[in-house]
């Protein structure tokens, strides 16, 4: 007869079921633990660049390059048109104010002014002709004056006798009245010659006033045209070094055409490219260095030209104190133009952290040097050299300053020794 048998209640694969729970469970938590905690990559510090942040003193500026330029530059231009005919100069020649460059020759021109001179000497023989014919007039008005003076004297004359005669009735009172028209008569007529003597002094003076204004406005046109016919010879308006002149003997040159140009060698100019980030910091009166032969010299801003183009805009600066006795036309200089004051401040030395970080953060090592993790920073003003630190950051610490483009998001970076 079978008899049951009652099963059992810890197998092995019960035991082994329940004992790996517990271990399923750490494996969990410590998987968890382990995968929550920071992503770290192991560097090779020898490919590292580390600083160390510290205080020290700050100026902000900024490397700028700029050409030396003359002082001052004349633009030669044709005042007139015509044909080469002479030459007198060549380029690089050191010029005097007023020394000619060469010379043009304009038919057209050349006759205006004939016909100019002609039309002033015709009317300077007119005005001599009008002017001896106001003469002629006037002194015959002056003769006729002085017959009526003289007519109205005698008739004055007789006229108070016969009336002294008539009263005292010697004579008869046909005769007086006949004295006395006579005497109104040439009263009537010296009244008369004096007053077209005076219209004619009015007149001649108003005519010659015309004929000088007249005269004085062919004079100015004519001088004028001597001016135009002049400026056929050009001349150096400045003392100075001739550095171009596009002209051959024979060649045509139309008005108003470029025929070269003067530099004064009273001083020079930089002309400098700054980029338009800088453009609302940048005024006349900023100081800036640069290098000439190994020695410093100092340079100030005196005018900025506040169009931008191809995003950058341009400054002339001159040298306000030594001039380098060196320095060429052409030449480049690199330049330090301070933006600031020099200031304390803590500085943190710029790399190629910057480009991937933006300024936010950085890899900031612990004290024994064997790790770097992320620190969120603050940086300022910057210069070539340095960035100003604001925040997250302590004189003494040092920062992984080289370039974070392998990196990716990690958090922390393990140095391998």
């Amino acid at each position: 007869m079978d008899r049951a048998i009652p099963p059992k209640k810890w197998t092995t694969r019960n035991v082994l079921l329940l004992g790996g729970l517990p271990l399923a469970g750490l494996l969990a938590v410590g998987g968890y633990y382990y995968g929550a905690g920071p992503s770290q990559l192991n560097v090779d510090p020898a490919r590292l660049t580390v600083s160390e942040v510290r205080q020290g003193s700050f100026q902000e500026f900024i490397p700028v390059s700029g050409v030396v330029l003359p002082e001052t530059t004349i633009y030669l231009d044709a005042l007139e048109g015509g044909r080469v005919e002479e030459k007198y100069v060549e380029d690089g020649a050191l010029m005097k104010k007023g020394q000619p460059l060469l010379r043009l020759s304009n038919a057209d021109l050349e006759l205006s002014l004939v016909n100019q001179e002609t039309a002033v000497l015709n009317l300077f023989t007119q005005m001599q002709m009008s002017r001896n014919a106001a003469q002629q007039n006037t002194n015959a008005r002056l003769n006729q004056l002085a017959d009526a003076d003289n007519a109205y004297q005698e008739a004055e004359r007789v006229f108070k006798l016969q009336k002294t005669l008539y009263e005292q009735k010697v004579i008869a009172l046909q005769d007086f009245r006949q004295a006395e028209n006579a005497y109104h008569y040439q009263t009537r007529r010296r009244r008369l010659s004096r007053t077209m003597l005076h219209q004619d002094s009015a007149a001649t003076r108003q005519e010659t006033t015309q004929a000088a204004r007249s005269y004085a406005r062919m004079q100015n046109a004519l001088t004028l045209m001597r001016r135009k016919v002049g400026d056929l010879v050009v001349r150096a308006p400045i003392d100075g070094q001739l550095t171009s002149l596009d002209a051959e003997i024979g060649q045509s040159v139309n008005k108003g055409a470029r025929l070269g140009q003067l530099d004064a060698v009273t001083g020079h100019k930089v002309r400098a490219d700054i980029d338009e980030h800088y453009i609302s910091r940048i005024f006349p009166g900023l100081r800036g260095e640069c290098t000439v032969a190994g020695r410093e010299y100092a340079l100030q801003i005196r005018k900025v030209y506040t169009q931008v183009a191809q995003g950058r805009f341009q400054v002339d600066m001159i040298f306000p104190e030594a001039v380098p006795k060196a320095i060429r036309r052409g030449q480049s200089l690199q330049i330090r133009l301070t933006l600031g004051d020099e200031t304390r401040a803590l500085l943190l030395a710029k790399g190629g952290f910057y480009q991937q970080t933006g300024g936010t953060w950085v890899y900031k090592l612990t004290p024994d040097g064997r790790r770097a993790y992320r620190a969120d920073v603050r940086l300022g003003r910057q210069n070539p050299d340095y960035y100003e630190v604001l925040g997250g950051l302590q004189p003494g610490e040092r920062v992984i300053t080289s370039g974070y483009d392998t990196y990716g998001t990690m958090q922390e970076l393990v140095l391998r020794q």
